[in-house]
Formats: structure tokens, sequence, C-alpha cells
């Protein structure tokens, strides 16, 4: 709007709780709204209207009664905000009779009172506001322009502006809001007069909806216009962010949903504003209300915004150069899965904008597909079909769908095309469990128990298993672990026989344990292995877990895995390398390679060494708590020297002395006796405890 409104309205709303700067921040409803008229040609003003409008929650604080007078009792029959807003827009085209030509615009003192109080409360009752709400003029931004030499913007009130224009104090209107109203009427008559003949012509904005958008990562973005809003429902799209900061102006693309390191949602997004005053503004709505959440609203950076939002990819680009398109992530595809049937999936209730064109699948830098694709709808009808198709099957699989954004697809492709591909180190390498241990690959005499209360002990394993845990092989329980070291509600069980394992499998499916049912499937130690190497066992097969974030990744020299020094163990000590032959495979951020489980041991006591072997260094029980435990032979011998200089340990030679003596004969006794020395004073949580007369 360049050229002046014939007519201005004076609104002025007050809520159930603070005023003045806070205005609208405790999340408080709107009790009250005035306004009055001011005829700008013929420099008149009108009366004083009002209306009281009903919250949801009557419970007003104590200065709030104290300044407006207002009880809850006259509330309780008050209209909702719907009717009082039909009400303001009655009487203001009665009072204007309002033709063709004639146009009037909103004045408010300041920006609370449309932006924090009127938008954000509609939005959240699903009421429909008046076009007029969305343009206003801001009086101490008009009053700046007209007065130069005033106070700054942030200091400016009502109260001001009066001292500045030498007004004598109004007496006529005491109650609180009505004396606002009053004075604003007469700061307006007094701008557009003589010596200032002020003119309103450039009226502030708010947005109907949000505008979806890409971003490069070359783009320059001002730190002071980036919030991060933390604790949004997983499900949340940008359209459900810019509804939670509705009445502030959200860039074009502004709204970018962060990703975990397997790509799902965590909870918190990036919004970038228009200016540094709606960024403001947006602090203010810290710990407001997404249905029941609160969301935690801080101060971010430009940097952050484009490490999420940013991008450089063309596909991307071309795939998002079509505006105003609702998104969807598809999650969960058949490798093997195309865009004709991508098409069919989703049927004629919701075509898919542009057919095929309008779908982008997500792949490896090698062209393997991840099973994610993207997908454009015309409209949020379109959209809502589509996300009715939530879990349906896509030949076997079911899919699961999500509203997206445009920075969701920038996340995701980023992640997976910066992704390298990883080869293995080619010399061979020590396998987890030893190689006595694992049987050959073609017996499935082991059994994955999923779903364990993360609580649960070996106990409670052999408790659940019942018969079957005296089938138990000697160090077959395996408790995996996830990359923080926590429990991950799996575990791998040796059997004796495959036929055990199988009645296992059978008899123990969906058995609870602590209220929770427990998956039991038989498998092979192989398959098992290769889980606890940190790779996947699902229905479709073994796979490795994809990279999802662009690390950076270094790999040693080639080098002998087992030092030299080793030799100082028989060959039935050593466990037996396993090669394996070269490939590609892609690792999580981070990962080193290493095995993410504890192995714990069921089985029998007795005593660790003999009563007369006088030279050997305490022992103290211990349980293997890591991987790095599990290779125990990966650390030299030579270790142990300088251990023996410093603790007055037995040398060498007669360490070597003492284990091939008759006195430790079998191969459990040496091993224990290398791990107890390796990882001095760590005592078991769980399992068993090593007891003797040198304990």
């Amino acid at each position: 709007m360049t050229a002046s409104p014939d007519y201005l309205v004076v609104l002025f709303g007050i809520t159930a709780g603070a005023t003045g700067a806070k205005l609208g921040s405790d999340e408080k409803e709107l009790i009250l709204l005035l306004w009055k008229v001011v005829d700008l040609a013929n420099k008149k003003v009108g009366q004083l209207h009002e209306v009281l409008v009903r919250p949801d929650q009557l419970e007003l604080t104590e200065d709030c009664k104290e300044e407006t007078k207002i009880d809850a009792e006259s509330l309780s029959s008050a209209p909702q905000l719907d009717q009082a807003l039909r009400q303001f827009n009655q009487s203001v085209s009665n009072e204007l009779n309002i033709g063709v030509g004639t146009s009037f615009c909103l004045c408010t003192d300041g920006q609370l009172h449309v932006r924090q109080i009127l938008h954000p409360e509609a939005s959240k009752k699903n009421v429909s506001l008046p076009e007029c709400f969305y343009s206003f003029f801001d009086l101490r931004k008009e009053f700046k322009k007209c007065c130069p030499g005033s106070p700054d913007v942030d200091k400016l009130d009502v109260a001001a502006m009066t001292e500045c224009l030498n007004f004598e104090k109004n007496s006529s209107a005491s109650r609180y809001g009505a004396c606002q109203v009053e004075d604003m009427g007469n700061i307006i008559l007094a701008m557009i007069s003589d010596p200032y003949n002020h003119r309103f012509s450039d009226p502030e904005r708010v947005n109907y909806k949000f505008e979806s958008g890409t971003c490069s990562k070359m783009e320059l973005i001002d730190d002071n216009t980036v919030v991060r809003a933390r604790g949004l429902p997983w499900q949340s799209s940008d359209q459900d962010i810019a509804r939670f900061f509705k009445g502030l102006n959200i860039a074009k693309g502004g709204a970018a949903l962060c990703l975990n390191a397997q790509g799902r949602r965590n909870g918190e997004a990036l919004v970038r504003f228009v200016s540094e005053e709606h960024r403001d503004l947006a602090l203010q709505r810290h710990k407001h209300h997404m249905g029941t959440r609160y969301i935690e609203v801080y101060k971010a950076t430009g940097e952050d915004f484009l490490k999420i939002a940013g991008g450089t990819s063309n596909e991307v680009a071309q795939f998002l150069s079509k505006e105003n398109q609702v998104i969807v992530r598809m999650r969960g595809l058949p490798f093997t899965a195309t865009a004709d049937e991508v098409v069919a999936f989703f049927g004629q209730h919701c075509p898919i904008t542009g057919g095929k064109e309008g779908i982008l699948f997500v792949t490896y830098p090698d062209g393997r597909p991840t099973g994610d694709a993207f997908v454009l709808f015309a409209c949020e009808e379109y959209a809502q079909n589509a996300l009715r198709k939530h879990k349906d099957l896509l030949g076997k699989r079911y899919i699961e769908l999500f509203r997206s954004t445009a920075a969701e697809v920038q996340q995701v492709l980023n992640r997976f095309s910066s992704a390298p591909l990883i080869p293995l180190p080619t010399p061979p390498i020590i396998p987890v469990l030893p190689q006595q241990f694992v049987p050959p690959a073609n017996i499935r005499d082991c059994v994955r128990l999923r779903g364990l209360p993360y609580a649960a002990t070996i106990e409670d394993i052999l408790d659940f298993l019942g018969e079957f845990s005296t089938d138990i092989r000697t160090h077959g329980v395996h408790m995996v672990l996830n990359h923080q070291g926590r429990p991950s509600g799996d575990a791998f069980i040796q059997m004796k026989s495959a036929d055990r394992a199988f009645m296992a499998a059978q008899k123990c499916h969906k058995k609870t344990m602590k209220d929770r049912y427990v998956e039991v499937f038989q498998c092979s130690a192989e398959e098992m292995n290769f889980v606890l190497m940190g790779g996947t066992l699902n229905r479709n097969g073994l796979s490795p877990p994809p990279c999802l974030s662009p690390p950076s990744y270094t790999f040693p020299a080639p080098a002998a895995v087992i030092p030299p020094e080793a030799a100082i163990y028989q060959p039935s000590v050593l466990l037996n390398p396993r090669a394996l032959q070269p490939s590609t495979a892609y690792y999580p951020a981070g990962t080193q390679l290493f095995m993410n489980y504890t192995a714990y041991y069921p089985r029998k006591e007795y005593s660790l060494l003999h009563q007369s072997c006088s030279t050997a260094p305490q022992v103290r029980p211990i349980v293997l708590a890591t991987s790095l435990q599990l290779l125990i032979l990966a650390v030299s011998l030579h270790s142990l020297a300088r251990w023996s200089e410093c603790r007055a340990w037995p040398t060498i030679l007669e360490l070597r002395k003492f284990l091939t003596s008759s006195k430790v004969t079998s191969m459990q006794p040496r091993m224990d006796l290398y791990t107890q020395m390796t990882r001095p004073g760590l005592y078991p949580k769980n399992g068993f405890v090593f007891k003797g007369p040198s304990s």
C-alpha cells in the first residue's frame, strides 16, 4: 500500500497476563479488544469501542485484575474470539460506511498487539482473521519518522510520545486500555497536522503463509535472524513451525528441520526470519506450546542454518524448482522400487506433480538406493490423501510417509551424496569371537533375542530361556550395545546344537520378560559375528549401516594385526585370523570399526591357579565389558614386560614357562589369566566371579 489510507483504526488488546513490553510473552489469552476510528482526511476521531473476549481458561493474574478491573465473572458471558472479531469487523464497516475506493488500516502501539497476540491465538484456535489484520501501522515507528529527535523505537510508548508532544495528561479515561486508545488518537491527529504533516504510507506486513524454497551454501545469512527451536514433535513439518511462529515473517525456505545421525528428525529446527526484529519477537515465544509440548527457542547463527539447509546439488534445485508444492518423504522403499510403482502406490486420489518428474530417489554415491524418496504434491488436499497411506504396503514392505521440507531434502541428499565409499583394510583381521568358539557358517546354532528390556541382566536371560539355558555354550551369551555403550535391547546366544537353537526359537518366541515380549530368532554364528561388528541383520539379509553424515576417514598403513611378540603363546592359544575379501561398505560417522557388544559367560566356578603356584601375580575377578577386551591378543606382550619392571611381576620367560606348564593346560585358564592381567581391578556386574586360593 503506497497511498495513504482514508481511515486509521486504532487497535489495542489486553490479555489475561502481562502488559507492556512483555505483552504476549506468557502465552495468556486475549480478554479485551478496544478500537477507535480516526478520519485522516477530515482530522476527526470517532467513539471508543470495546468488546470483552472469553478465554478458554478463566484465570486472570492479579496485575491484570488490578489494571483492567475485569473479573472472571464478567468474562464468563463474553463472546469467544471468533465472535468478537466479527463484532469488530461489523462495527468498523458500519462506522466507515465502506464503499468503492474507501480504505482503512489498523494502527497499534508497537508490534505486539497484532504479531504476538491476535495471530498466534487465532492460529491455535483455528480462527480465520479478517484480511485487515495482515497489514498495520506501528505508531512507534511512524512517530520516529515524524519526529527523528524522539527516543529510540524500543523506548517509545504512548506515554513517551505524549510527553514529546507536550500533551497534558489525560484524566477523563482512567481505565487501562481506554486511556491508551484515547491518547493514540490525539497523537495521530497531531502527526498529520501542522507542522509535521506526516503521511501514513508504508504499513507493516504479516505473511499469509510460509513459502518453501531452497538455500545455497554460498548465501550470506545474518546471524541475528536465526533461532533454534527445540522440543518439536517428531512428526512436525515446516508448516507446523510456521504456525507456531504465526504473526512473524519467516524468510522463504527459512524453516529447516534437523536430522540425527540415523536420518531421523531429532526434534530441533533452525528458523530464519526476515529481520532481527522478528527474531527478537520469536525469542519471546520461548517455552510456548505446540499442542501439548512446550518449545524452547534460542539464538542461532547463519552458519548453523547453512549447515542444515544449504545445498549445492543441481538435482535438488531442479526438483524443488516448482514452488508452492507440498513435499512428502517416503521411507522404507524396496531397493528395487521404480518411479512407476511409486506413482501407482499413490493412485489417482493423490496424483504426483509432474508424474515421474515429481519423484526424487535418494541414493548412495555409487548409485545404490537408500530406501528413501521425496514426492511433490500440488496442493494440501493431495498431500493429506497421500499421508493416509502411511504404512501401506508396496510390494512386501510397509512404507512410512511424513511431511517434509525443502531443507530436509537438501539435508538428506547432502549426507548421502557426500558419504565416501570406505574400503575395508585388506590385511587379515581378528574375528570378534575366538575361532574355536565360532562354528561353521552353514550351521544355525545361535539364537537372537530382540526387544530385551534395557535393564535385562544375564540372570534374566537365563530365566527367560528356562530349560534351554543348559544348552548354552561356554562364553555363549553376548549382549549387544549401541554406539554410546548402552544396551540396545538385542542379545545373541550360542547354543550347543542347531536343533536346540531351533527349539529355543520356537518355544521362547514372544515370551515376556519384565512386561515386555521378546522376539527370538534362529541364526548362524556368521550372522551373529557380523552384527557384533556393527552391521545389521533383517529380513533382507546382512547389510552394513549407512553413512548419514560426511566424516573424514583415515586408515593407517597396512601392518600385521598380531605383533611378533605374541609368538610367546602356543598356537592353540592364539586367535586364528580369518581373512576377509576386500569389499566396499558404508559406516556411520565416527565409527572406527569397533565391536559394540559385551560378553557374559555362564559356566561353573573353578580354581584359576593351583595352590602351589606362588609366583603368579594377584588375580582379581574380571568380566569383559567391551570389545576391546575381546581382542586381548591384539595387545603386545611387550607391554607386559614393561609392567613387570614397574610392578615386580614375573618376567616374560617365567610367564611363558608357567603358561606352558602342566598346571595350566587348557585354553580357558590361559585366556582368563591374560584377561585379568591386561584389565586388573574390574569387577563384574553380572556373570561369573573367579574364586580360588590365589584370588
